[in-house]
């Protein structure tokens, strides 16, 4: 006799998925009230090129709202300066001939 395996439950991925969804849903709605629509647009831009540098500018907007550090929704302009601050320098190489 064999000891009953536990079972995958297909409820477990699908409320899993659910509440993925929801979270998704819950960052656009902020993200509409924190970016005027031009800077939405360009962030909409970012994400199919850089879905990191995307999600960690949304994640950076969302804590500044919670924590009262952003009053009002932003311009482009000051979204190209969160991405500056957010964007990881760029490696320079130099190669010496000699």
């Amino acid at each position: 006799m064999s000891s009953p395996q536990p079972q995958h439950q297909p409820n477990d991925d699908e409320s899993k998925r659910k509440e993925e969804e929801t979270a998704a849903a819950m960052r656009q709605r902020a993200l509409m009230i924190l970016l005027e629509p031009p800077a939405r647009q360009r962030l909409t831009n970012i994400r199919m090129v850089k879905p990191e540098l995307a999600a960690a500018v949304e994640s950076y907007l969302i804590n500044a709202a919670s924590a009262g550090r952003l009053n009002r929704a932003l311009t482009d302009e000051e979204l190209k300066q969160v991405l500056l601050s957010l964007q990881q320098p760029k490696k320079e190489f130099r190669i010496n001939r000699r």
